[in-house]
């Protein structure tokens, strides 16, 4: 397991192709899913011929530094879920995107504010990074507040996009959070 980076309690690694299983017990979670498909799950051959080798080229495309990551438990080494990091898909690279998911047995346990702090910090100092956002519903609180003890702002509500409008509180729309590497130096 080759460790992108390390945090005091977690290490993210780089997906590989015999990942598939991990994604698809994370993406079946309706309690996980909520905020994103009304907590339908994703179907495994999705994860396995779409969204897996997506992850993967992504490391091609983008010399390994940004994509999504999988994140395990230094103590036992259990999959927790996973974090990006990551430009849109034609957009410049030193705005990147930030985003967690994590297995409901990782929630409460600080993890999802621990590892983006450690992506804030490779972001603006080793990646050349300008300014890092995050988009989520308006309504999900626990993901607007991790964005928050980030030091993110909130910089503009989103429309919901059509696809998602059956998800409870989607007439709410989404929000985005943003921070500059001037702003991070500041805390």
């Amino acid at each position: 397991m080759d460790t992108y980076l390390e945090t005091e309690r977690l290490t993210l690694r780089h997906f590989t192709a015999d990942d598939a299983d991990l994604l698809i017990e994370l993406d079946s979670d309706a309690a996980v899913m909520r905020y994103l498909t009304g907590g339908d799950p994703t179907a495994p051959e999705i994860v396995r011929e779409r969204h897996l080798p997506g992850i993967i080229a992504g490391y091609e495309r983008w010399g390994g530094d940004l994509g999504l990551f999988a994140a395990h438990e230094k103590d036992g080494g259990a999959f927790v879920g996973w974090f990006c990091l990551r430009p849109e898909r034609q957009g410049p690279l030193d705005e990147v995107e930030l985003g967690y998911r994590l297995r409901q047995a990782a929630w409460g346990k600080g993890y999802a504010t621990e590892g983006s702090r450690a992506l804030l910090r490779k972001a603006f100092t080793g990646l050349g990074v300008r300014m890092v956002w995050a988009e989520t519903m308006a309504v999900n609180e626990g993901s607007r507040n991790i964005m928050q003890k980030l030091e993110m702002t909130l910089a503009d509500t989103i429309p919901t996009p059509s696809d998602m409008e059956m998800i409870e509180g989607s007439e709410h729309g989404g929000v985005r959070y943003e921070i500059t590497k001037e702003q991070w130096e500041q805390h």
